[in-house]
């Protein structure tokens, strides 16, 4: 889950089914009652008919965490970024973030800092098209050390510099449960 609209789907299945909820926040539930094995397959079914998936393994739910928690922190949220994210993921979700990293890199076959790298750039290209800010301070919002290391790095990822894909209204943007895929993707196909 990653958006309010996602966790308003997912209450909406949990009211269907009958149960009430303490939380429904992003990729986690904590519901009141202590459900029967049926009751959990029929969650799970429900999940799966609004497009979410019931996780059951532990480590696989921490990737989802670190997933959520980037997308929180570079798409859903308007402070400057001006943390260290190693710092940032290990103080929000208590893990030490080499253990994090490492699983990371081990479940999802790319690290931890090519997934922010996608975002980030997601993010720039969003902000880009809304021009409500300059590319300088972009750069300063999204803590990049300068507008060349922004550059830079959008180029890499994107192929365009910033002013080039500002001029390109017909280059459109990705779903964000679609970032980190392609590099995913590409990495199998080798």
């Amino acid at each position: 889950m990653v958006s309010n609209r996602c966790k308003m789907a997912v209450k909406e299945d949990l009211k269907k089914l009958g149960l009430h909820f303490i939380l429904v926040d992003l990729g986690e539930v904590e519901i009141m009652e202590n459900i029967s094995d049926e009751q959990r397959n029929n969650v799970k079914i429900a999940l799966l008919k609004s497009g979410f998936e019931l996780m059951d393994d532990k480590r696989a739910v921490l990737i989802e965490k670190i997933k959520n928690t980037i997308i929180e922190m570079v798409h859903h949220s308007d402070e400057v970024i001006k943390t260290n994210f190693s710092n940032y993921l290990s103080e929000k979700l208590n893990y030490d973030y080499t253990y994090m990293a490492n699983l990371f890199s081990e479940i999802q076959g790319s690290t931890i800092e090519q997934f922010i790298i996608s975002h980030k750039i997601e993010r720039i290209k969003e902000l880009i098209i809304y021009g409500e800010l300059n590319i300088t301070e972009i750069a300063w919002k999204m803590n990049y050390s300068s507008v060349a290391h922004l550059s830079n790095q959008f180029k890499k990822v994107t192929g365009l510099s910033p002013s080039h894909f500002k001029k390109l209204k017909e280059k459109r943007r990705s779903p964000l449960e679609d970032i980190g895929l392609r590099e995913q993707s590409k990495s199998n196909e080798n």
